[in-house]
């Protein structure tokens, strides 16, 4: 592993290690990122015990951490001394780390598959960014597409009881109303909740045409385009 500092067990699309990869590109650093195949996942991180999922995060002692947001507050502590978490008004910081955690995570399904259109795009996105194999992915593309947009996404979609569109710029309207004049959650530079509400964006960004219905809130993307330029994953 050489001088990085730990190993992310990830997928490209996973919008959880998005959350990860903003904040470890946010503070610059090194780490091997290890893409694993959709199929194979608990095999994958087996290690990890009953957890199954992605991301995992194996530090460089061997230490394994488990979900997103743990992860994120654990690198920070480790690698920053907690400055991304700290924060004067602790009762406003978890308020809107659950509400990107919940309201933003639960948006993320229905933008990506709410129409016929948008999830047979995002799930050809998804078998092209991914290690399927070939013929594999090609199955993935045409057979996931009715699974994710004709029962998860209209389940959540009618849950909200708004369209995926008019859902992301309610919460966008609410992001810009809470930082207000500043440039970010945690004033003139980012904090976790800035690090995760990101992410979440990121992971959406890499399907053009689920983007579309997000980029033309003006004011959520002026934010989204500074957070690019201090945390963006290439």
């Amino acid at each position: 592993m050489g001088d990085k500092i730990g190993s992310l067990y990830m997928l490209n699309t996973c919008p959880f290690t998005w959350k990860v990869r903003a904040l470890l590109n946010h503070l610059n650093l090194p780490h091997e990122k290890i893409q694993i195949n959709p199929l194979k996942i608990k095999k994958s991180v087996s290690f990890a015990g009953d957890w199954g999922k992605t991301p995992v995060w194996k530090m460089s002692d061997g230490e394994i951490v488990v979900d997103s947001t743990p992860i994120m507050k654990r690198i920070d502590e480790v690698h920053n001394n907690g400055n991304l978490w700290r924060c004067d008004d602790q009762e406003r910081r978890d308020k809107w780390m659950e509400w990107a955690d919940t309201k933003v995570k639960d948006a993320t399904i229905p933008i990506l598959y709410g129409s016929i259109g948008s999830a047979l795009s995002t799930t050809r996105s998804v078998a092209k960014h991914e290690r399927f194999g070939l013929f594999t992915g090609r199955i993935y593309a045409w057979l996931g597409f009715p699974i994710m947009w004709g029962i998860i996404a209209k389940k959540r979609t009618k849950k909200t009881g708004m369209q995926p569109g008019e859902l992301w710029h309610h919460l966008l309207n609410e992001w810009i109303e809470e930082i207000g004049e500043n440039a970010f959650f945690g004033g003139n530079e980012p904090h976790i909740v800035d690090l995760a509400g990101f992410g979440y964006m990121q992971s959406i960004e890499i399907h053009p045409k689920a983007f579309r219905l997000i980029e033309n809130h003006e004011n959520g993307m002026l934010w989204f385009n500074r957070m690019k330029n201090v945390a963006a994953v290439q």
